[in-house]
């Protein structure tokens, strides 16, 4: 994934951009959790402690110096020994991200590690993840324990009745990481609620990784109208909404429009989400993409949808938290909870992992007017439509009624709305 332009950003800049993320993402509380950057001089930038998270400012950041001196209008973390500790066992770590997110914390309280087999790039961005013994918050033990973790070769590790601590080639590749994480972890605990997750080998994820299509040949000539260029917006907007509405992560969700005839717009393979601008999005013509930008991985079958669907004329692809327990337990989604669910969705069917790429028609064979969405089993979900707004729109809808669905799940036995009723309102609304 490119990484975000932070060759010119200072230290503090860029750490406060990513903790200001992690907070209002609820990843982080006021006063917890901590990030810092090693630079080329050997001096540790950090979070000051004990300073308001949702309110930091680039001159709150502390620098510890090569030689130990401390510079900055606060003291440095109470956790800097195992950030020092991290960056002395691996030199290749250039960033670190420490916080208490409620799903991690959950797996360090019950004193387990999150299998990142459960979705594809969990895998490929976490890899295996290391387990810290308790031990005094802020102390040098703690700082020893956790780096001979990452000695071992692991970029994250649960700390024991704790939280959780990443580690990246820098700011964006360590929060990355931990977000992924979090929902990796977020993802498992869902699925516990409503089912048995199911999880992936590593030959599954491997052949999946084989099958993807090849990149589409670079088009000669490039233009950008006015209309393709406000289609460009359009999908820039709506990213970002999906992304301050928790219904995309960075390393995951595509999102594509319609342009002319067959000819349509996708977000970028290379991108992280919440960062997409409008020169990021990737212009599909006769087959053929904008040059010099890689377009989705699932631009083929985009393409095949629209090819197939005159009807559609915008797909999102992406990764939510409750539907997402539904893609893991390959439980049925039975959107007969509320009339606009039905009404939005009509019927969501699971579909096999691996089923969106060249070989395997199931989700084209799937989708229709009366087939708006499909749930692909330990991937994601699709869902199709006509304007942009109204495809997100569906989304929405889908990933409330699975998060009442999963909730329910607590209080008893699900009664969805009946055959009559059911009947009664495709009479009155889809005629």
């Amino acid at each position: 994934m490119k990484k975000l332009d932070t060759s010119l950003m200072h230290p503090r800049d860029q750490i406060t951009m990513i903790i200001d993320k992690i907070y209002r993402s609820g990843l982080t509380t006021t006063s917890g959790g901590n990030v810092s950057i090693i630079d080329e001089s050997g001096d540790i930038w950090v979070t000051p402690s004990a300073i308001d998270k949702g309110s930091l400012r680039p001159s709150d950041i502390v620098v510890v110096r090569k030689d130990g001196k401390i510079e900055g209008r606060h003291k440095p973390s109470s956790e800097y020994p195992f950030h020092r500790a991290i960056y002395e066992a691996r030199p290749d770590i250039k960033a670190i991200v420490h916080a208490h997110p409620p799903a991690l914390v959950s797996f360090s309280i019950v004193r387990q590690i999150p299998d990142t087999n459960i979705i594809p790039q969990a895998k490929y961005i976490c890899g295996d993840i290391g387990y810290a013994p308790y031990e005094l918050p802020g102390s040098e033990q703690l700082g020893a324990i956790i780096a001979r973790e990452f000695d071992k070769g692991f970029n994250a590790v649960i700390m024991e009745n704790h939280g959780t601590v990443v580690g990246g080639t820098d700011l964006r590749d360590a929060f990355q990481r931990f977000e992924t994480l979090e929902f990796c972890a977020r993802t498992i605990i869902y699925g516990n609620t409503i089912g048995t997750p199911h999880y992936l080998s590593d030959e599954q994820i491997e052949e999946f990784e084989n099958q993807i299509p090849r990149l589409q040949p670079e088009m000669e000539k490039v233009e950008h109208p006015s209309d393709e260029r406000a289609i460009r917006q359009e999908i820039k907007r709506i990213v970002h909404r999906a992304c301050q509405q928790g219904l995309m992560i960075s390393s995951y969700g595509t999102v594509s429009v319609r342009w002319r005839g067959n000819d349509f717009l996708i977000t970028p393979t290379d991108v992280a989400r919440w960062n997409i601008q409008n020169n990021d999005i990737v212009q599909i013509k006769d087959g053929k993409r904008e040059p010099g930008k890689l377009p989705s991985r699932a631009t083929w079958l985009h393409q095949e949808i629209y090819k197939r669907n005159p009807e559609v004329n915008s797909i999102i692809l992406t990764q939510t938290p409750y539907l997402m327990a539904y893609s893991v337990t390959h439980e049925k989604l039975d959107v007969r909870t509320i009339p606009e669910s039905w009404i939005f969705l009509q019927d969501v069917p699971n579909v096999p992992f691996g089923s969106h790429f060249a070989g395997e028609e199931t989700i084209l064979n799937l989708l229709s007017k009366d087939t708006p969405a499909v749930i692909i089993n330990n991937d994601s979900v699709l869902v199709t439509g006509d304007k942009l707004l109204g495809t997100f729109d569906r989304l929405e809808v889908a990933e409330f009624s699975a998060q009442s669905l999963t909730m329910g799940t607590s209080l008893g036995s699900l009664i969805p709305i009946n055959d009559k009723q059911v009947e009664a309102l495709r009479k009155k609304f889809l005629g």
